[in-house]
């Protein structure tokens, strides 16, 4: 499966759960806000865990299909 990852920055609050599951795919910018630093950087089930971590759910993936697998 390939997935496609996107960052809803508007909801994102810095929390960087994100960061702490998966930090070769996450990093925060200098506004703090979660973004992509390497869409490969960590399996793909690290990176739907990750997202899955976020408290505000500004993390979304979809499939190939563009099917929403999370949130």
């Amino acid at each position: 499966m390939s997935i496609k990852i996107s960052v809803d920055r508007e909801k994102c609050i810095s929390a960087a759960t994100c960061i702490a599951i998966a930090p070769e795919t996450f990093e925060l910018d200098g506004e703090g806000k979660a973004v992509i630093k390497n869409p490969t950087g960590n399996d793909e089930a690290t990176i739907i865990e990750a997202a899955k971590s976020c408290p505000t759910q500004a993390i979304i993936i979809t499939d190939e299909n563009g099917k929403q697998l999370v949130p």
